[in-house]
């Protein structure tokens, strides 16, 4: 880390880092990574349980909720080693969903859910529809309010591990606004949660129908701070989905250089031939640059403007590279890297589905032209 000294890079990320890189790498070994793609659950419940325990679903949680009262600066040493690993957990639904809570919700509802989620519970969040668009607000699903019940309906797809949160936060329109409305997965019926089949196969995504569920107007977010619950949505989802893909690409390309530095072709070390080695060290600039961005936007969270381009910045190049490195990575370990064996496809993999969920390294550039040009 002391190469992000410069950055502002705080003690308490340091810390972390040091115990997630530890922890990640004992706890989730690619054996046991691809051990459980065939499990239902999708994670090893018992390292969700230590993960609560170590507090880092409190860390961006105030005090006053039970949590540690840092930031999402602090979240991000986690979640680069979580996905450096491919840790796949509830941790950056959850996470999210709390930065959720925090902007839109009302007091009773922080009240009601923050420490729960500071504890241990996981959540996860309901917005994405069939039409494909990462424009948040153009959604179908929709809410008819009657006296103090409203009554939903319409379909959300990419529900990251709802079969495991007690709380999802949907988006729905009511009288044609955009609102936000908490939904306790007790009352969600079991055939309303469809697991979706998805390109990686190392996370739960589910389909959630919302036909005929009714909840309290009590459950819905203040009207008043729908647009400020959009921002914090974009800018948390985009920032740990950055720290993933960052952690990602580093091990991608640690994996493509164990293989160059030991497979032989024409009794040379494959690695010795530029047409691999330049490429190779291409990769690995973009990263540093990747995880400078990360490290710059965590270092500005919170800033407005600024915070904002930091981010977007973040997130385009982390997807740029993650999607390239372990392309050439697929590559270059030609026909063997074609198949389900060879873990680079793991990390493809994820690399495509993290730009399905928070737009692609394209999105993040045009969303950054507009902040910088507008």
């Amino acid at each position: 880390m002391d190469n992000l000294g410069t950055l502002g890079t705080t003690e308490e990320q340091i810390e972390l880092m040091d115990v997630a890189t530890n922890f990640c790498r004992d706890k989730s070994p690619i054996e046991k990574v691809r051990g459980l793609i065939g499990d239902e659950l999708g994670y090893d419940p018992d390292i969700w349980k230590e993960i609560g325990k170590l507090g880092w679903l409190a860390i961006a949680i105030p005090e006053a909720y039970d949590g540690v009262g840092l930031s999402m600066a602090e979240v991000v040493p986690i979640a680069e080693q979580m996905g450096r690993r491919l840790m796949n957990t509830p941790f950056g639904s959850t996470t999210l969903a709390a930065q959720v809570l925090l902007a839109g919700g009302s007091a009773g509802q922080q009240a009601a859910w923050l420490p729960k989620i500071a504890a241990g519970a996981a959540a996860t969040m309901a917005l994405q529809e069939d039409n494909g668009d990462w424009d948040l607000a153009n959604i179908a699903a929709s809410g008819v309010i009657s006296g103090d019940t409203v009554t939903l309906s319409g379909k959300k797809q990419f529900v990251l591990w709802a079969d495991s949160a007690e709380l999802i936060i949907a988006s729905i329109k009511i009288d044609g606004e955009l609102r936000f409305a908490l939904i306790e997965r007790n009352v969600i019926v079991d055939s309303a949660l469809r697991r979706e089949s998805v390109i990686d196969e190392t996370v739960r995504s589910f389909e959630l129908t919302l036909d005929g569920l009714t909840i309290s107007t009590d459950a819905l977010f203040d009207a008043s701070r729908t647009r400020e619950t959009l921002e914090r949505i974009e800018l948390a989802a985009s920032l740990i989905h950055s720290a993933e893909m960052t952690g990602g690409t580093q091990a991608v390309i640690d994996y493509t250089i164990e293989y160059l530095t030991t497979r032989k072709q024409f009794d040379k070390i494959i690695g010795s031939f530029q047409a691999v080695k330049h490429p190779t060290v291409d990769n690995y600039v973009d990263y540093e640059k990747a995880r400078t961005h990360l490290y710059s936007a965590a270092h500005c969270w919170g800033d407005q403007g600024r915070g904002e381009v930091a981010v977007h910045m973040a997130a385009s190049s982390a997807h740029s590279v993650y999607s390239h490195a372990a392309d050439r990575s697929i590559q270059f370990h030609g026909a063997f890297g074609f198949t389900h064996d060879c873990d680079a496809q793991l990390y493809r993999r994820q690399a495509i589905f993290k730009g399905a969920l928070i737009g692609d390294a394209a999105w993040h550039r045009a969303k950054l032209a507009d902040l910088l040009f507008d």
